[in-house]
């Protein structure tokens, strides 16, 4: 009898597994994504809600971390995942003993970023000598560095105030300063006030503003199928959020909340990025083309070290993951 049961068992076992009747269902793969608040990575609630992670066999948690020496030591010691910034931070943050590595763009400044100037300067020369408000070692450093670098000139220049992107666009409005790294509102604000004009704004300056999924070296090895799948889920939010514009912002303003909660306010400033598509990621992560992330990487490589900011011996197509997003 004993006998008899075993075999019933077995059978039972057997069945269920054919069947998928007692078969544990496999467990997603848990992530842990870092972000500060930003209109760029609103498609990552677009993924979350419409199931796109869950398709990729993805556990997403998605967590605000406002300030990047939080969020990328976080990363480097384990404690998150993925960690999402600018390509230039991601450099000032690699190590030998950490090395990370670019997975895809997210968005590009297309025109939210800019350097609002008096009416007497013409051009990104016509800065030198003149007082410029801008946020030392953030984006608008290295947007700013570039321009004064496709110059002919440097930061040293300049006369360089330190101050936020509010305090900065604030004290241009004020004619306490000549210029300075900005973005909306205070662009618009600058451009209206009798003694201001957009200087030049990113939109002459596509991939060098631009938000990136950065992982370590060692988490992508080790979970590469669910790198390529949270491009995958990426990609599908973005591609929904095309066909979906109105609902989108709704969803993705209440995912980012924070100052972005109002969706009116989410789409005015969706306004001034572009979110990076499939199309779009084949072409900027491919490190063969210069013209893509990887000649972002060399400029904030070479400005980072001649400022004395980092030096990272490491080849900056090394950095590059190209193989996710194919």
């Amino acid at each position: 009898m004993k006998h008899l049961f075993k075999g019933l068992c077995l059978s039972a076992i057997a069945l269920g597994t054919v069947w998928g009747l007692s078969a544990p269902a496999s467990a997603n793969q848990e992530l842990t994504i870092a972000h500060s608040t930003w209109v760029g990575y609103g498609p990552l609630y677009i993924a979350r809600d419409k199931g796109f992670f869950e398709e990729e066999g993805l556990d997403v948690d998605l967590v605000v971390m406002e300030d990047v020496k939080t969020r990328m030591p976080a990363l480097a010691a384990g404690r998150i995942d993925v960690a999402v910034t600018t390509i230039d931070t991601v450099l000032a943050f690699y190590s030998p003993e950490h090395p990370l590595s670019y997975l895809f763009a997210l968005d590009d400044s297309r025109g939210g970023d800019g350097i609002v100037a008096g009416k007497d300067i013409k051009t990104i020369a016509d800065l030198k000598g003149k007082s410029i408000a801008f946020t030392e070692g953030s984006v608008s450093q290295f947007f700013l560095s570039v321009l004064l670098k496709d110059a002919g000139m440097k930061l040293s220049d300049v006369n360089a105030l330190n101050m936020s992107a509010g305090d900065a666009g604030a004290a241009f409005v004020a004619q306490k300063v000549d210029a300075a790294v900005t973005w909306e509102p205070w662009l618009t604000r600058g451009k209206d006030t009798d003694h201001g004009h957009v200087l030049v704004d990113s939109t002459k300056t596509p991939g060098l503003i631009t938000d990136i999924m950065v992982t370590t070296n060692d988490m992508l090895e080790k979970n590469r199928p669910a790198m390529e799948g949270l491009y995958r889920a990426w990609s599908k939010a973005i591609a929904w959020q095309k066909d979906n514009v109105e609902e989108a912002d709704e969803i993705m303003a209440k995912g980012v909340g924070g100052w972005l909660e109002d969706p009116a306010v989410f789409a005015e400033t969706r306004a001034g990025i572009v979110f990076y598509d499939d199309a779009m990621n084949k072409t900027f992560m491919d490190p063969a083309n210069e013209g893509g992330i990887l000649g972002t990487i060399k400029n904030a490589k070479a400005l980072g070290e001649e400022g004395g900011l980092f030096t990272i011996d490491a080849d900056p197509a090394s950095l590059i993951a190209a193989d996710i997003v194919k």
